[in-house]
């Protein structure tokens, strides 16, 4: 028996009883009547007796959505959680279909910069009909090609480009070429989809006051849509399901563009600002990433895309953390991925310690299709 087979038979088996707890936290949750919560219960178990599954109703989907965001470990924008517009979109039944909700996604979470969380759900497993899957990491993500003289473009992405130029696709060449959307339904050859660039928002970079990029056509999208997670709801997995909040800028000017394994712009900043780096005790390297990360909130704003800095978001996981407490439920989290990569302990958050358990409904990893 494989592994993955065994999987899925420890996941039928426990159906039952996750389904049970969610259905009873649901209706704890949401006011409903002991009565039809009782009924409600049953009528999922009979369906898991019959068919191996049962379905989620609606406001079940909408609301076990909206927990696994509350649950997410490693997210510090859990404060908005119930805010999360849920798209379902488990009638789907061809890559196109897909892509087209994916379309409407991007434009619902765009808004013209005015960032709105959201997550579409697509048909889930266990259904006995082929699922799903979006091979992406994100909906927007720039591609990465390897070069004689180094990486063109976004290190992290190299080997999904080499995966899209398998399946046909071409890019440009230029540092920042969208990649475009893989699609598989089922054991099919995956479909590619470009994205229009009217679902695309891209925010142009630059500094208030200092010319930090030189030549360097530096730009980040707007939305970071996550594509690749599994979302588990009272049992059932859906293997599709992309979510999105909005950036805090550092994710943007200390990760995505300052680490040495992604665009690596430290180096290029520091000679532009004329900082002295013959030594690490000279702090340019810090110097440099301070002044990317005001370019980032900077650039944003001005062009009215909706962003958040780190102690801003810190102070809002705060007031999550009190909501919480006054609901009866415990925090959970994981704090490397909590505190911000930079000046992390100038955030409450640095000086707390969370317990990393994993609650359900949930978001997990799931292993990549290619």
């Amino acid at each position: 028996m494989t592994s993955t087979r065994a999987t899925d038979l420890g996941a039928m088996s426990a159906l039952p009883s996750e389904a049970g707890s969610f259905l009873a936290r649901y209706a704890e949750e949401t006011g409903m009547e002991q009565t039809a919560a009782s009924a409600r219960i049953r009528e999922a178990l009979d369906a898991i007796a019959a068919d191996g599954t049962y379905r989620h109703r609606p406001d079940e989907l909408r609301h076990g959505a909206r927990m696994a965001w509350r649950n997410a470990n490693r997210c510090i924008g859990r404060l908005f959680w119930n805010r999360m517009h849920v798209f379902d979109e488990r009638g789907a039944s061809s890559e196109t279909e897909v892509f087209e909700a994916l379309l409407r996604h991007l434009a619902f979470a765009t808004n013209g910069g005015e960032i709105r969380p959201a997550i579409t759900i697509l048909p889930p497993a266990g259904e006995g009909r082929a699922t799903f899957r979006i091979w992406n990491h994100q909906l927007l993500r720039y591609a990465g090609y390897e070069r004689p003289d180094g990486i063109v473009g976004d290190p992290a992405s190299v080997r999904f480009t080499k995966v899209c130029e398998r399946l046909g696709w071409r890019g440009e060449g230029t540092p920042f070429d969208l990649l475009p959307l893989v699609v598989q339904h089922g054991n099919k050859t995956p479909r590619l989809f470009d994205i229009p660039r009217s679902h695309a928002l891209e925010v142009p970079l630059t500094h208030p006051d200092r010319d930090l990029f030189g030549d360097f056509p530096a730009k980040w999208y707007a939305v970071p849509v996550i594509s690749d997670m599994l979302l588990e709801i009272g049992g059932v997995r859906y293997p599709a399901a992309p979510f999105n909040g909005w950036y805090m800028g550092t994710e943007i000017g200390s990760r995505n563009l300052g680490d040495e394994a992604r665009y690596d712009l430290l180096p290029l900043i520091a000679a532009n600002l004329g900082l002295d780096t013959s030594s690490n005790a000279t702090l340019w390297k810090d110097r440099a990433l301070l002044e990317l990360n005001a370019a980032v909130l900077h650039s944003y704003r001005r062009a009215g895309v909706a962003i958040v800095d780190h102690h801003t978001a810190a102070q809002q996981f705060g007031v999550f953390e009190r909501n919480e407490e006054k609901a009866g439920r415990a925090v959970t989290g994981r704090w490397s991925w909590l505190i911000p990569p930079m000046s992390p302990s100038a955030t409450a958050v640095f000086h707390k310690s969370y317990d990393d358990r994993i609650e359900s409904p949930q978001f997990s990893h799931q292993e990549a299709p290619y």
